[in-house]
């Protein structure tokens, strides 16, 4: 994402959209109340079948502003366009769609969530906002609101504000902000997980790995004690490290590599510390697609 160095703020939205779609960044207009502008008849209740690039793809072609951050764009014939005028008229702001330009957006919505980034988060490009900050990190993840108090994640399938271009260098996303939508409940520990007893990998579901059995199985031994170490606190996220740092160490390799059964060794570690099921697989899942180049 190439970010222009300044940012109309006379009023001319559709100048400002123009400007920040020169630099591929793609936009739309936001009405008063900061919200995208309704859907035309033909697209209410997705009556059209949703954009194509939604995250259940239809038909719709419709030429107007609809479906909220779907409909951002780079495409200065489209971004000027008569079914655009309307909605340039009475915009009161610019917005941009994160992931579709490569960022994500760590929004910091009050003064102790900036706080806690300053603290837990590597720098970045910082954007100041009305009640906090943004900090732009190079790299596309799953949007999520309320991951913590005062933050949410504003990357695919969402829109950002465009308050402009910040100050900073902007860092690549990192582990910390991915590990952010792992929701997990901490409960008192059941039990220990024995590893070598309940493992589910073997050279069948590996049959393109590049590995020793004894370097799998130690990687994989490493993690459920990182997992298990986490029994008071924070066991979900371990898992979704652990599962990303396993899969890193098979990118290499021809594949398959039995991913998915040690992934299930990570799962059970999880459980057995307390992190609800569903949780601890979504952290797995993640982790083992993100090291992977995926989005979850």
């Amino acid at each position: 994402m190439t970010y222009p160095t300044s940012i109309r703020r006379d009023g001319r939205h559709l100048a400002t959209a123009l400007y920040l779609a020169a630099g591929l960044i793609p936009v739309l207009p936001l009405r008063a109340g900061k919200g995208p502008f309704g859907n035309c008849p033909d697209c209410t209740d997705n009556a059209c079948g949703g954009r194509p690039n939604m995250k259940t793809p239809g038909p719709c072609v419709c030429p107007r502003p609809c479906h909220g951050w779907a409909a951002a764009t780079a495409d200065p014939h489209i971004i000027e366009s008569p079914a655009w005028a309307s909605a340039w008229v009475h915009a009161v702001t610019v917005a941009y769609h994160p992931g579709g330009a490569g960022v994500t957006v760590v929004d910091l919505d009050d003064a102790d969530a900036v706080d806690w980034a300053r603290t837990a988060l590597p720098p970045t490009r910082t954007v100041i906002t009305t009640r906090g900050e943004h900090w732009i990190y190079q790299g596309v993840m799953r949007s999520a609101n309320h991951v913590r108090p005062g933050v949410d994640i504003k990357s695919l399938m969402s829109y950002a504000r465009w308050l402009g271009s910040g100050t900073g260098t902007m860092a690549v996303l990192p582990p910390a902000v991915l590990a952010l939508v792992v929701k997990e409940e901490s409960t008192p520990a059941r039990k220990v997980v024995d590893s070598s007893a309940t493992s589910r990998w073997d050279r069948s579901v590996a049959t393109g790995c590049r590995h020793t059995d004894g370097y799998v199985r130690t990687g994989v031994d490493r993690g459920i004690a990182l997992v298990q170490a986490r029994a008071e606190k924070g066991a979900g996220t371990a898992a979704y490290g652990a599962a990303r740092f396993l899969a890193k160490q098979h990118t290499a390799c021809p594949g398959p590599c039995g991913l998915d059964a040690l992934g299930e060794d990570i799962i059970d570690a999880a459980v057995s510390v307390g992190v609800p099921e569903p949780y601890a697989r979504r952290a797995v899942v993640n982790g083992l697609q993100d090291a992977l180049g995926a989005t979850a």
